[in-house]
């Protein structure tokens, strides 16, 4: 009888930690405005054009002591890379856009596909290998 109450429980408090974690999942996609699907138009925030395969995007500031390494390491990587473009938006005079792509720091990576479709994002100094794993996906279609 122990045995049978064990297993009972132990099942309950399984069904209730994957029933928290499928919430907690779902909400946190809901909150996240910008899925694979969201586009972004560079022309709008003032950039240039979007590459043929990819784009690296970084948001910047100008007090951002690590976005100078990033832009070298991510301006190297697109040049290094056929058909990816690089590009750097500073928010400091445009808080509209750090607002509208929810930059809450800087550094703030976005990758994106052919047709600005954002398809990664990191926060921080992103890792090269990550990087360039990334772009790998989206340069051999």
């Amino acid at each position: 009888m122990d045995l049978l109450v064990a297993l009972v429980v132990i099942s309950a408090l399984l069904a209730t930690t994957l029933g928290t974690g499928a919430i907690i999942y779902l909400r946190r996609r809901a909150r996240n405005p910008h899925s694979s699907l969201t586009v972004v138009d560079p022309s709008r925030l003032g950039a240039g054009p979007l590459g043929e395969s990819a784009t690296l995007l970084q948001f910047s500031t100008q007090t951002c002591g690590r976005c100078p390494g990033v832009h070298r390491t991510l301006s190297q990587m697109a040049g290094d890379t056929i058909g990816v473009n690089y590009l750097d938006i500073d928010v400091t005079e445009r808080p509209d856009i750090a607002q509208h792509f929810h930059v809450v720091q800087t550094p703030t990576t976005l990758i994106l596909d052919s047709k600005g479709a954002i398809r990664t994002r990191f926060g921080g100094v992103p890792s090269r290998h990550v990087v360039a794993l990334e772009l790998a996906q989206l340069t051999e279609r």
